[in-house]
């Protein structure tokens, strides 16, 4: 099974809830898309901050999850900062790709980028994942 293939089967309700779409991965980057609906903005019709952290981190879990040693249990977010840069609009699609900086065997760190679709910078996020063993 693909490393892509395992995300799909994989039961992630909270990535479903926000609308999260793997469209690729593989053990040096995971790549998702999340359409910016109604319910995941500020009054101004933005992204809100915490949809485009909690995108991030879904991200950045999923790109963990792949890269788990065998005899791990799972995941969990140690640290997370995230880089605001700008805006996406209610309608966008925001394309979100983790690449690793570590790949340790107790603590994976992954940098998200998150841009829209025509290449707008949204915003950058590191994140820490504990290795659960």
């Amino acid at each position: 099974m693909s490393p892509l293939e395992r995300l799909h089967a994989m039961k992630m309700p909270f990535a479903e809830l926000k609308g999260v779409e793997f469209v690729a991965a593989e053990p040096d980057r995971v790549v998702a898309k999340m359409t910016v609906r109604p319910d995941l903005c500020t009054l101004g019709h933005i992204a809100h901050g915490g949809a485009i952290m909690a995108f991030a981190d879904s991200v950045g879990a999923a790109a963990t999850v792949i890269n788990l040693p065998a005899d791990a249990k799972g995941t969990t977010t140690l640290e997370s900062k995230t880089n605001f840069i700008g805006g996406a609009k209610e309608g966008t699609t925001v394309i979100a790709t983790a690449t690793p900086i570590h790949r340790g065997r107790r603590t994976q760190v992954w940098q998200t980028r998150l841009e829209t679709g025509d290449g707008k910078l949204v915003a950058l996020v590191i994140q820490t994942q504990m290795v659960l063993v």
